[in-house]
């Protein structure tokens, strides 16, 4: 006897409008069977009308602990993302005090994980002027890649990369055997452009957007792929922003360099016209860009050239939004909640199916950063799925979030209820969210690269 049976359940296809019913059995955490299953199990949930999917994979959260939980923690940050359909993220190193650049950070932020992680999680380790020395202990930690700024992380303990650190820190990345993650704008032009504009008094959402080109992310990720072609290192390019830098990207994994990339909701959802009108809860760097860059985005992932989608969750307490200078505004978009969902808006106006969506929520990332046993639903595969009625929809409102702010540009009145709804979220076999609530005493396990 199993432990579990989703039965009749509409799996992803390949092929547009086209619906494959079947069951999935689940025991002792792991997928044991799909088909038409007749055997017994503790727990039997009929899934008629449901598209069943695999749990989200977000390699690109700021939950921020630990230190930082006023603008967003695990225990909040991992509920709002099983809300959203999400199963295993990966938090980034830059925003917990102590940032995780060495083997005692990493331990502080894993034991606040395991102590409030309602979903599986993964952790980034630092690439800075500061710690080239300690990562190797960070690899042997079970960090599952490395984070690199090329301009201004913003954050005062965690410094750019120049170009020199990444070089060298892209060494012993190559060495052992982890990607590098790079935030591709050329600080020169950006800090540049920025003072110019500061200095002159325009202070505006159009400023500042204006002070972050396209050419400076498209410059920035010519200088990665030269360094990682140099020192034979796995690429990987966070939140391209534009078709354009995508095209950068193709180009160089075209003749070889081992270089996949990201985009996020935000931009494939927002353009810089949404952020001119509404400000603050839409800055982002890289900004949003135009609807000509969008489209050129949503082409590139028509024709595989994105690897996968993140949120780049990345709130803040409310004060650090409301500046007049919007140049002081925190850059962070909150939209953990909303990533899947846009995803699967997107689908029939961009020609993609849910196979199409299961790799870019799910599939690729794993396979790029060596999850084993995640981001699929087959037999001996971890059994995180989530459950998703795609006839209803959702009308976010901000007392609906379960972020830690009810300030997201995902609810009234900056977007519009968007096609779906989550209704289950499963980690390991073990329901943790089911019909707008969280499923308490469940709890994630640190997931490292190569290991089931």
């Amino acid at each position: 006897m199993v432990d579990l049976i989703i039965r009749n359940g509409t799996f992803p296809s390949d092929e547009q409008n086209t619906a494959l019913k079947l069951d999935i059995a689940v025991d002792d955490g792991r997928i044991t069977g799909i088909g038409e299953l007749e055997q017994d199990c503790k727990q039997d949930i009929d899934a008629r009308g449901l598209h069943v999917l695999p749990g989200m994979i977000d390699t690109h959260v700021h939950f921020n602990d630990p230190g930082r939980t006023t603008w967003e923690g695990i225990a909040t940050g991992s509920r709002a993302f099983a809300s959203g359909g999400g199963t295993l993220y990966g938090d980034m190193p830059l925003n917990a005090s102590p940032p995780t650049l060495d083997a005692d950070s990493f331990a502080a932020k894993l034991a606040v994980a395991q102590r409030d992680s309602v979903t599986d999680f993964a952790l980034w380790g630092g690439l800075t002027p500061t710690n080239l020395e300690h990562m190797e202990a960070l690899a042997n930690c079970g960090v599952f890649a490395f984070k690199a700024f090329m301009s201004n992380s913003g954050m005062d303990d965690f410094q750019a990369a120049d170009d020199a650190t990444l070089y060298e820190g892209m060494v012993t990345a190559t060495k052992l055997n982890l990607p590098v993650a790079v935030h591709a704008e050329s600080d020169a032009l950006t800090a540049h452009l920025s003072q110019q504009m500061i200095s002159a008094g325009k202070l505006s959402p159009q400023d500042y957007a204006a002070s972050r080109p396209v050419t400076a992310e498209v410059e920035a990720i010519r200088r990665a792929v030269s360094l990682a072609e140099a020192t034979g290192c796995k690429l990987h390019i966070v939140h391209v922003s534009s078709g354009t830098g995508v095209l950068e990207v193709a180009r160089a994994r075209a003749r070889g360099v081992d270089i996949t990339c990201e985009t996020c909701a935000h931009y494939l959802h927002f353009t810089e016209e949404d952020l001119f009108n509404f400000g603050a809860i839409l800055k982002c760097a890289p900004p949003l860009r135009s609807e000509v860059e969008q489209q050129r985005l949503w082409q590139c992932i028509r024709e595989g050239q994105v690897n996968f989608v993140t949120s780049d969750h990345s709130p803040s307490s409310l004060d650090l939004k409301d500046k007049p200078d919007f140049f002081e505004v925190w850059g962070g978009i909150a939209g953990v909640e909303a990533t899947l969902l846009v995803m699967l808006n997107g689908m029939t106006e961009h020609n993609l199916t849910t196979e199409d969506i299961a790799n870019l929520t799910a599939g690729r990332a794993a396979a790029r950063f060596g999850f084993k046993d995640k981001g699929r639903l087959e037999v001996g595969a971890h059994a995180d799925i989530v459950l998703v009625d795609l006839v209803d929809e959702t009308a976010r409102k901000p007392d609906n979030l379960l972020s830690r702010h009810k300030y997201s540009p995902y609810t009234s009145p900056y977007t519009q209820p968007l096609r779906g709804r989550i209704v289950s979220t499963f980690v390991r076999g073990q329901r943790v969210f089911h019909e707008d609530n969280i499923v308490e005493g469940v709890r994630g396990q640190l997931i490292k690269p190569g290991h089931a």
